[in-house]
């Protein structure tokens, strides 16, 4: 009778042990916030081409770095900022500089070190996309030490200014009497 004695005993500490432990359920899916819920739609059908469009734009701006990869083509806009009027502007609204120390048509930069800690340069992966009011014309790019390309506009390489945080932001102008926004004509605004 040693046998059923200790088959007891093992079972009951066995249900002991499944009383105090914790519980056991399905791990929650989670997603990230900015996520839509998965539908049946969204995953068989191919993205839109106004998704992919909005995807690229995105990406391409979101952050300007030199260094960072850009993921399609750059977009460049006209819009009114502030008591400037019409300047250049990328695809989210974001304000864009010429530097007068850069040669026109050189085809290189001057910016380069600590410069592009503070004026991050516009980049693209393929000729540039001109927006309403852009003359298509004026728009080029350059293929800098690193090997991205940054986008010119009449000549001029064109770049962010770090402090300009929003749209319609134009903290840089004028900045050391050599940064200055950029006109649809593709001349400096003073």
């Amino acid at each position: 009778m040693k046998y059923p004695t200790l088959a007891g005993a093992i079972l009951l500490l066995a249900l002991l042990l499944a009383a105090c432990g914790p519980a056991v359920t399905e791990a929650p899916t989670v997603m990230a916030p900015t996520e839509a819920p998965a539908t049946e739609a969204a995953t068989t059908e191919a993205p839109t081409e106004a998704a992919t469009e909005a995807a690229t734009e995105a990406a391409t701006t979101e952050a300007p770095t030199e260094g960072v990869p850009v993921t399609g083509e750059a977009t460049v806009n006209v819009a009114d900022v502030g008591t400037f009027g019409s300047v250049l502007v990328d695809g989210t609204g974001r304000s864009l500089y010429l530097f007068t120390n850069d040669t026109q048509d050189s085809g290189t930069s001057a910016c380069s070190g600590d410069c592009l800690v503070r004026w991050p340069v516009l980049t693209s992966q393929g000729a540039p996309v001109a927006g309403e009011g852009v003359d298509a014309a004026l728009l080029g790019t350059i293929t800098r030490d690193d090997g991205t390309l940054q986008v010119t506009y009449n000549g001029w390489p064109l770049y962010y200014y770090a402090d300009d945080v929003a749209a319609g932001d134009a903290l840089g102008q004028g900045v050391g009497d050599v940064w200055f926004l950029v006109s649809p004509a593709g001349e400096m605004i003073q």
